[in-house]
């Protein structure tokens, strides 16, 4: 294990290469409460992702049946595949508010 004067020792470093970066860069980001989106926004991206997922299966299924003069049996295959592309995309944009607010919430308590 480390010693306790070392781990001590490397924050306190860490601490200060940290002020000196930040004083380099001048201090010129936005806080993180004016790039906030509203929930009708993140629905609607959302949403979007579904129907895109479900408009692309569908198009590719269509010209499929087309190409091979099938019965829409690709179309509603793909339909099927795009509906799943469309719900995992959601559900990897639903993760990511979720970590970017746990971020936040993290930030926050650290700060108290």
């Amino acid at each position: 294990m480390s010693d306790p004067e070392t781990q001590d020792d490397h924050a306190a470093r860490l601490k200060a290469l940290e002020e000196r970066i930040a004083k380099a860069k001048g201090e010129d980001r936005k806080p993180r409460s004016e790039e906030h989106y509203s929930q009708a926004q993140m629905a609607w991206r959302m949403v979007i992702e579904l129907v895109a997922g479900l408009g692309i299966g569908f198009g590719i299924g269509y010209g499929l049946d087309l190409l091979f003069g099938t019965v829409p049996i690709f179309m509603v295959l793909f339909i099927f595949f795009g509906l799943a592309a469309g719900v995992k995309t959601m559900m990897r944009s639903a993760a990511e508010m979720q970590n970017e607010r746990l971020a936040d919430k993290a930030d926050e308590q650290k700060e108290d």
